[in-house]
């Protein structure tokens, strides 16, 4: 099989991405498949250093596709931003940008509970990169994630995210006495930037199957490490 998989064994920055940036040029598609926009990736554009944290590395060759699997938990605002920074470098980032319809989204709530969860351990903090991440991935395991594809409905997508904001503010002000979130700014929001990428939000699973089934080199591209896990991890 053209697959290849690059992983951390350690606690992140192994330097993954300079071995995806080597493979990239002969491979056909470069997946990120886990992890959100806490990894950093810096990208050389005509000498100016770019640092990505959530566009696949392949986003420099137009001939790679670049994926952004449902194991992702999805910043909108970071990926416009990125977008936005590749685009002033001459790189239209949406031409081979695919994105999965299941990516559960990072909310402005989840960093809200990201911050307000390590300010209240104090010195025994674990270090968070405060952007979410920790949990957008719990509301995804208990089944509560909004993800990308919902959007595409405006009444379903502000039901279900009003039931997301009722659970998270009640920690917030309950347990945090931290700042709340209004429904109303927070869908707007996320209503324009799926209107701006809906172009790129596919089924990847079927995508990546139909690559395989064609033969192509495909790098699936790790983000942080093995010694950052739960249960194996330090």
């Amino acid at each position: 099989m053209n697959t290849i998989a690059i992983l951390g064994t350690q606690w992140g920055d192994e330097g993954k991405g300079k071995i995806v940036d080597l493979l990239t040029e002969c491979s056909d598609a470069v997946v990120r498949f886990q992890g959100g926009h806490n990894a950093g990736h810096t990208l050389v554009v005509d000498g100016k250093k770019t640092v990505l944290h959530l566009i696949p590395s392949g986003i420099l060759h137009s001939n790679v596709s670049c994926v952004i699997g449902n194991g992702v938990v999805l910043s909108l605002s970071a990926l416009n931003e990125e977008v936005e920074l590749l685009s002033s470098n001459g790189i239209d980032a949406s031409k081979n940008l695919l994105i999965s319809k299941e990516c559960p989204l990072i909310l402005p709530s989840h960093v809200g509970l990201d911050l307000a969860r390590e300010k209240k351990k104090g010195k025994s903090k674990i270090g968070t990169t405060g952007r979410g991440i920790g949990p957008a991935y719990e509301d995804k395991v208990s089944r509560r994630a909004l993800k990308l594809g919902d959007l595409s409905d405006s009444k379903s997508s502000y039901e279900k995210l009003s039931e997301i904001l009722d659970y998270h503010n009640f920690i917030l002000k309950n347990y945090h006495d931290a700042q709340t979130y209004s429904i109303d700014p927070m869908h707007k929001e996320l209503l324009g930037f799926y209107e701006k990428y809906k172009t790129c939000v596919i089924d990847t699973v079927k995508h990546i199957h139909d690559l395989i089934s064609n033969n192509k080199k495909i790098i699936f591209e790790g983000a942080q490490g093995a010694l950052l896990d739960i249960d194996h991890g330090t």
